[in-house]
């Protein structure tokens, strides 16, 4: 018997859709009908000029488009898009004027404003000249230490106006963290903040602030108030002066955008560097725009106006995106500081407040939500919540269903997957098709995506390599200090030639949907026989007595055996009473394969500035290798449980 969704589209909000009125423009366009959303999919991968066009057109960018439209059209690496174009990002970012917010801010219960469309163009003029009389022009990097914030989108849109390139890391990285990054890209400008909030307490970051400015030398360091102690840290800082400072001397006039080229680098962005020096993936402003453009005005169905909230730092690519909710005229919510401070309402009491349309969060926020014992749709008027997106692990299908049970009924919730290599998705959710239990709608317009087996055939029903077999607009400029794309080609496509590997261990469903089952280079191989972790995660992060796990294969006898690490619900213990439970979750909700060799009690288990479970860094330490850059890890002290334990000498 066929699983009935948890949600369908309504026709008549489907007919009013922006996604709708895509597929009858593009339709009339290429003389088809592409009412059915896997016909309009069809053609958008294999029309590719069309679609891209289309996409220009229907969205209304700013600038030159221009003639050509793929030009070398079939080489990964190697194709360009638009390559007679002309625009700014900034200029299609700030596409509105007046008293209306274009953003919200909230730091936890200590800060609650807002910053109009006009207060943010006069903020960002001020900001363009003063960059301007600090000598920073095209292709110069500015590098930001910042929460998510207001006035951190306005830098960023400054520097994008003039072709600056933009690059952005949380606060709480420490000091080796932030140099393994930014020293690598040197940029002329630094800018923090003068400390955050988290957990209700003032976080202060003058100390290693003095020898991040120091190690970087840049021309200036601007400290942001967000503690009010700006000028204090900007006098303690080498180079240091206030944002108050750094703009005294300019008065806001028109915004002046450097028109440059599609492919001209926007930003960089890093890898989780886990596994060493973190790489610097070097984005194009034209390619970004055009992806978010896609996937917030047609993915999304955002319309002007519409509060946009997604739950990130500015260390993670989901901020990028969220910026990029400008471009379609929205409201952004913007948040910092620890979603559970005071406890597991205050995001849902920020979304009833401000009534969001769009409630953007990752799948590990959703499972505690639901551990908590939080059931918002009891406590909170959430009315004007249409769109629910979830990421940076695959959303285990007791998820799913939580979120129909306990936040919202009627929500259109869609899991999405792509990543900081891509800055945008792969595949996510789509508003002309049903939403199944542990699905991902599909690919994304554009993105020709598919799944492989070992010999590079197309599989459905099974497990294998997620890829994309032709050239997107989205892709990487390269990577930066990378003579000759070598370290580039090695991270996609050495696996297979002229393809996209995404290192997704992915499936396609019986719907055209998929599921992500966690990372290939993740996987595990007991006996030869390749499990995605998120399949064991799905079964054990169920159990009231698991508050979090995390699954690795070790080296074992010649083969590679399933060792599970477990942090416990407070008061429990692991003994074999519930060992055995687990065991048995295993076996009967994912597979006798799936059972581990060895389940282990840990006190804690590290994770990445961006929240995400490090299973390679787990592996290596278990294995006596060196985890090359700790810094990366939000907690690395973390790592010190895992090392040279007696269970895993037998």
């Amino acid at each position: 018997m066929t699983e009935a969704p948890l949600w369908t589209p309504d026709p008549q909000q489907l007919q009013d859709s922006p996604w709708m009125a895509f597929a009858a423009f593009a339709g009339e366009r290429a003389g088809l009908s592409l009412v059915d959303p896997f016909a309009l999919h069809d053609w958008s991968i294999t029309d590719r000029d069309g679609f891209w066009s289309a996409l220009w057109d229907f969205c209304g960018v700013r600038g030159t488009k221009g003639e050509r439209i793929v030009e070398n059209g079939e080489a990964m690496p190697g194709a360009r898009f638009f390559p007679d174009a002309q625009l700014n990002f900034a200029e299609n970012l700030l596409v509105r004027s007046g008293t209306e917010p274009a953003m919200l801010f909230r730091a936890e219960d200590k800060i609650s404003r807002q910053m109009s469309w006009d207060e943010l163009a006069a903020l960002v003029s001020k900001l363009q000249q003063a960059f301007r009389a600090h000598g920073v022009g095209k292709g110069d990097r500015v590098a930001a230490m910042m929460p998510n914030m207001p006035e951190t989108i306005a830098f960023m849109l400054a520097a994008a106006s003039i072709g600056a390139i933009w690059s952005s890391c949380s606060p709480d990285f420490g000091v080796r963290g932030v140099l393994d990054r930014f020293g690598q890209i040197e940029p002329k400008l630094f800018i923090s903040c003068d400390g955050y909030w988290y957990n209700g307490k003032r976080q202060m970051v003058t100390d290693k602030l003095v020898e991040i400015a120091a190690e970087l030398g840049a021309e200036a360091t601007v400290i942001v108030p967000l503690l009010d102690d700006a000028e204090a840290v900007a006098a303690a800082v080498p180079g240091g002066q206030s944002l108050a400072a750094f703009i005294a001397d300019y008065t806001a006039g028109p915004v002046v955008y450097e028109q440059l080229p599609f492919s001209h680098p926007l930003y960089i962005l890093f890898s989780s560097g886990t596994t060493g020096i973190p790489k610097c993936i070097v984005h194009s402003a034209g390619g970004t725009l055009l992806q978010h453009l896609k996937e917030h005005r047609l993915h999304g169905g955002t319309n002007p106006g519409e509060r946009l909230f997604y739950f990130t730092t500015c260390g993670w690519m989901m901020w990028n995106w969220l910026a990029s909710g400008l471009s379609v005229g929205a409201t952004l919510c913007l948040y910092d500081g620890s979603p559970f401070y005071p406890d597991g309402n205050v995001l849902f009491d920020y979304a009833a407040d401000e009534r969001f349309a769009i409630f953007g969060t990752s799948a590990k926020f959703i499972d505690a939500v639901r551990k908590a014992g939080l059931e918002p749709m009891k406590t909170h008027d959430l009315s004007s919540l249409r769109l629910m997106t979830s990421t940076g692990s695959p959303l285990s299908p007791e998820g799913f269903n939580f979120v129909y049970e306990g936040i919202k009924p009627d929500v259109h919730l869609a899991s999405i997957s792509g990543g900081t290599d891509i800055v945008s998705c792969f595949v996510l959710g789509i508003p002309a098709l049903p939403v199944y239990r542990g699905e991902i709608q599909g690919p994304g317009l554009g993105m020709a995506v598919d799944v492989w087996d070992e010999d590079g055939k197309s599989i459905t029903g099974e497990k294998g390599e997620l890829v994309c077999t032709k050239p997107f607009p989205a892709m990487p400029i390269g990577f930066w200090n990378d003579p000759g794309d070598e370290k580039y080609h090695a991270a996609y496509f050495a696996r297979f030639d002229n393809v996209w590997t995404h290192g997704d261990f992915a499936e396609w469903t019986a719907h055209r949907g998929i599921i992500i089952h966690g990372r290939s280079d993740a996987t595990l191989n007991p006996g030869g026989v390749r499990i995605g972790t998120a399949e064991i995660y799905n079964q054990v992060e169920q159990m009231d007595e698991v508050a979090e796990a995390i699954c690795i294969g070790q080296e074992w006898d010649d083969d590679v055996r399933v060792v599970l690490f477990v942090r416990l619900a407070a008061g429990v213990e692991l003994d074999d009473a519930l060992q055995a439970k687990i065991r048995a979750r295993i076996r009967t909700g994912a597979s006798p394969r799936h059972v581990p060799a060895k389940i282990i009690a840990v006190a804690d288990i590290p994770r990445t500035k961006s929240g995400k479970i490090t299973e390679l860094a787990v592996r290596d330490i278990v294995h006596d290798r060196p985890v090359k850059n700790q810094e990366a890890l939000a907690n690395p002290e973390a790592l010190e449980l895992f090392a040279d334990l007696a269970e895993l000498r037998t």
